[in-house]
Formats: C-alpha cells, structure tokens, sequence
C-alpha cells in the first residue's frame, strides 16, 4: 500500500485556498491551528494540514 507524496504549499498558494489574508495564514500557524514546516527560513505548509484545518472548521460549525 502506498500513500500519496504531501504537497508542500507555500503561504500565497495558502492563502488562495483559503481565501484569507497573509496575516491570517502567518496567525493560524503561529497559533497552532495550522501545522507548518520551515525549509531554508522559508515557510511551508502540508497541503493535508490545510484540509486537516478545514474539516475541524466545518465540524465546529455544525
């Protein structure tokens, strides 16, 4: 069985999925509601962290 490979996403393309700013990406993840990695000083975001985030979004909304 294979896993698929985890996309690494950048805080712009984070922000275009979410839709939000770049102070809410940069809250999120200071606040621990988003998980992020750093490669080289720069940001990066797992592509699963987001979905992860949106689904505990949708379950707190219902």
């Amino acid at each position: 069985m294979t896993t698929a490979p985890v996309e690494l996403l950048t805080v712009p393309e984070v922000m275009a999925r979410l839709k939000v700013g770049r102070t809410k990406v940069y809250d999120l993840i200071r606040t621990h509601r988003l998980v992020s990695i750093k490669v080289d000083g720069c940001r990066r975001i797992p592509d699963n962290a987001v979905h992860d985030y949106i689904v505990g979004q949708m379950g707190e909304a219902a």
